[in-house]
């Protein structure tokens, strides 16, 4: 049997000439994320990002084995 959880992350646009600007500021917040559940056991099963107005939703999907 498998247990699963779900992480999810906002990152807001803003008006600045690094067109990479999220993905600069949300690493080390997505790094965090890994380091914790992977310390509960867990690993990373998938990822998604959705794209709303001026918002990008960032979802990690983590599972580990239960017995």
């Amino acid at each position: 049997m498998k247990s699963y959880k779900v992480e999810g992350l906002i990152y807001y646009s803003k008006l600045t000439l690094d067109s990479k600007h999220i993905l600069n500021d949300s690493q080390a917040e997505v790094q965090t994320k890994l380091d914790e559940y992977a310390q509960q056991g867990y690993r990373l099963a998938s990822t998604n990002t959705v794209s709303f107005g001026s918002a990008i939703y960032i979802y990690l999907f983590f599972e580990k084995d239960v017995d």
